[in-house]
């Protein structure tokens, strides 16, 4: 078989792996990407996820901006179950995936956090634009991830960030997730920055 069909046909394959994390999706449930959990709490699938091709962070940032006025001026509305027009998933973590230019419609929330070819774990204190911020806790009404942009005052009392949310869409605004200690939001920064 020739380089080009092997590079197409490990394109198509890495693309069916995330494609089937959301496939069969229950009303009104994140998708999972699989049952059972590995030894680390990742999970099983999560594994052979491909890594994000190489992006800088303002591409991130950039990315993050268009769902702000891409339905027609507006923000895109939030949905568990729909895709938007550019083939992500409506929700936070089909959000985040698009603004890191990871293949559509995303992982989940959870392989967002957990997925060591996607992030790594990093303190609050070390975010920097376009890193995220994430609960990967509960169920689908309580795991969350928004996109961070910049600290608002030199204390890191709250910054602004990029975020899909329920009941509203697309959003750009100041937040305070995981400055509270105990908070089940952590930082972490996606792998393909390079730092």
């Amino acid at each position: 078989m020739s380089k080009s069909r092997l590079t197409i046909l490990s394109v198509l394959v890495a693309g069916a792996v995330l494609t089937g994390a959301g496939a069969a999706l229950p009303a009104r449930a994140e998708p999972r990407l699989a049952a059972t959990t590995a030894a680390k709490g990742t999970p099983a699938s999560a594994k052979s996820l491909p890594s994000a091709g190489k992006s800088t962070r303002a591409q991130t940032l950039k990315r993050a901006r268009t769902w702000l006025t891409a339905n027609h001026g507006h923000q895109v509305p939030y949905s568990q179950t729909k895709r938007w027009k550019d083939g992500y998933r409506q929700d936070c973590s089909g959000y985040a995936s698009m603004a890191l230019g990871l293949a559509a419609p995303g992982p989940n929330t959870v392989a967002l956090a957990r997925t060591r070819s996607i992030t790594k774990p990093i303190k609050m204190s070390q975010l920097k634009p376009g890193d995220l911020v994430i609960d990967a806790i509960g169920d689908s009404r309580s795991r969350h991830v928004v996109i961070f942009e910049k600290w608002n005052n030199s204390k890191h009392t709250s910054y602004t960030a990029y975020e899909q949310r329920g009941r509203h869409g697309t959003d750009h605004r100041s937040l305070t997730y995981g400055l509270k200690r105990g908070s089940e939001y952590k930082a972490y920064r996606p792998v393909q920055y390079g730092d």
